[in-house]
Formats: C-alpha cells, sequence, structure tokens
C-alpha cells in the first residue's frame, strides 16, 4: 500500500469524493447519489471487490448507506462453509481501520460532522450497511 492509499490520507479520500460526483438523481439527490457512489469506491478499492448496487438516505441527523453483494472470493468461500461470524468480525475490524477515511469522505460530501459511525453485515442476501451520527 503506497502512502497516498493508506487509510486516513486526505488525498485518497478526495479521490474517492471526486470519483463519487456522478449524475445526480431526480429530486436533488445529488449527495444521496455521491455518498452512495463514495461508500462502494471505498469497498472497491479497498476490499479489492465492491458492491453491485448502493443506495443512501440522508434524514435529520442520520446518514444511512445500504449496499447489495460485494463479497471477496475468500469470504464467500467461508459463507459456504458457515463462517458468517468470522466474515463479520473481519469486516467489523476493517471498520475501526477505515473509519478516518470513511468519516472523512461523508463529512466532505455532506458539510456535516460525522460524531460516530458502525457498519453491519447481513447475508441470505448478502446486505451491508454504513449508519452515521452526523451533528
Amino acid at each position: 500500500m503506497t502512502d497516498e492509499e493508506r487509510p486516513g490520507d486526505d488525498g485518497a479520500a478526495e479521490h474517492l469524493i471526486a470519483a463519487a460526483s456522478g449524475e445526480a438523481e431526480p429530486g436533488g439527490g445529488r449527495q444521496r447519489t455521491a455518498l452512495a457512489n463514495a461508500m462502494v469506491g471505498l469497498k472497491k478499492r479497498y476490499y479489492g471487490r465492491g458492491p453491485v448496487a448502493a443506495k443512501a438516505w440522508v434524514l435529520d441527523d442520520y446518514a444511512f448507506v445500504a449496499m447489495e453483494g460485494g463479497l471477496t472470493r475468500n469470504e464467500e468461500t467461508l459463507l459456504e462453509a458457515g463462517q458468517t461470524d468470522l466474515i463479520r468480525n473481519y469486516r467489523l475490524a476493517f471498520q475501526e481501520a477505515m473509519a478516518e477515511m470513511t468519516t472523512n469522505a461523508v463529512e466532505e460530501i455532506l458539510g456535516r460532522k460525522v460524531l460516530t459511525y458502525h457498519s453491519q453485515i447481513v447475508f441470505e442476501p448478502t446486505r451491508s450497511f454504513e449508519i452515521f451520527v452526523l451533528e
């Protein structure tokens, strides 16, 4: 991993934010689109494989991103072996390592401070969730 790819590096977060500025959704959903795209971009860049679909919501002091799919090949193998807790624990540890970069991206997109956030994954069907508490 190069210095510019390290978690918490502002340059990498800016790159993901720039990549997230895709087409705006009808009805003023530009921030939601950017937020969903940024979370997918983080997963793709740092897991090596990202979700196949994502949607974001911002409501009052909360932001939620729901993502479909995106397990790595080794996670798919573990899932077939019934090792869901192992996958979940790995992803929660990864969340801690990526916390600064993830929250920086959300703060830049929404223009609000993130007080805390949590990731979760469920299976059958595979869905992952990013939950942010905003100031």
